[in-house]
């Protein structure tokens, strides 16, 4: 059998054995790497992380963060629950931290451990701007964004490997030029688009969330106007970035607001 032949079978193959549906996207998304092996990878780096920083405890918005986050929590077992997907949480082990630093961040690690940063709260400005965060971070882990990019980043290598044997017989130019626009063309046409689809769904699947669970998915423009003039505009294009324009991402959520309040109103949530 042709080595080409059989990298490209093996490709094949192991993108039909390896996906899996996502209750909360409803598509087919890459799984190469199991949750088996990302949870307790990913709980041992968030106990590491928290080791190495100064966690705030005891404090107003060390307490509204772990209040916010349990009931962005509740609202997506509701929405599991009610969906036929009772098992889906099976493994998390959901934790809400405030850790001291500048940076205008937050995140939520596979398994529902999350971080905000101090250097956020002030754009949050209210528990609304909170939900906003905490549900766009959680929709992430919910999706399985970590597992998709692990994925992805195998196949990438495998892609290269693949690329490498193909061009064993031709000049090491040759073989770099190839290199080059495979990584060029893996980038631009596949990774970088990826990431900001991951962060389009994570707005999607927030916005339902921080609207279950009582949060007025009306409030989530502003929060994302008040980061969008916080970056002073000093942000790439977005076919370069990892995610979506501020004024693309604005767009979206407004086109968004009316299918989580309408998914909201399904557990008896309305807004007025």
């Amino acid at each position: 059998m042709n080595i080409k032949f059989k990298i490209v079978t093996l490709f094949v193959l192991a993108l039909v054995v390896s996906c899996a549906k996502n209750p909360f996207t409803g598509k087919s998304t890459l799984a190469l790497v199991p949750n088996s092996e990302i949870l307790p990878s990913a709980f041992q780096q968030y106990n590491q992380f928290l080791s190495e920083n100064k966690v705030i405890n005891g404090t107003s918005d060390a307490k509204r963060v772990e209040t916010v986050g349990t009931k962005i929590k509740v609202a997506a077992e509701r929405w599991l629950n009610a969906n036929g997907n009772t098992g889906y949480l099976d493994g998390y082990a959901w934790e809400y931290k405030l850790v001291d630093s500048k940076e205008v961040n937050a995140w939520c690690m596979p398994g529902g451990k999350i971080v905000f940063y101090t250097g956020i709260m002030p754009i949050c400005k209210d528990d609304s701007g909170m939900a906003t965060v905490m549900g766009h971070e959680v929709a992430h882990a919910l999706a399985n964004h970590g597992q998709q990019r692990m994925s992805a980043g195998v196949l990438q290598q495998a892609g290269a490997a693949g690329l490498a044997v193909a061009t064993g017989n031709k000049s090491q130019e040759t073989q770099q030029l190839a290199m080059t626009a495979y990584g060029a063309t893996t980038q631009f046409g596949g990774m970088l688009p990826f990431s900001r689809s991951h962060e389009s769904e994570a707005d999607m699947i927030g916005l339902t969330l921080m609207a279950i669970a009582g949060y007025n998915p009306d409030t989530a423009v502003a929060f994302w106007e008040r980061m969008a003039a916080q970056s002073g505009g000093q942000s790439p294009p977005e076919f370069m970035s990892t995610h979506p324009s501020n004024a693309t991402r604005i767009a979206k959520i407004k086109e968004l607001i009316p299918q989580a309040k309408a998914e909201a109103a399904k557990f008896g949530v309305t807004f007025k």
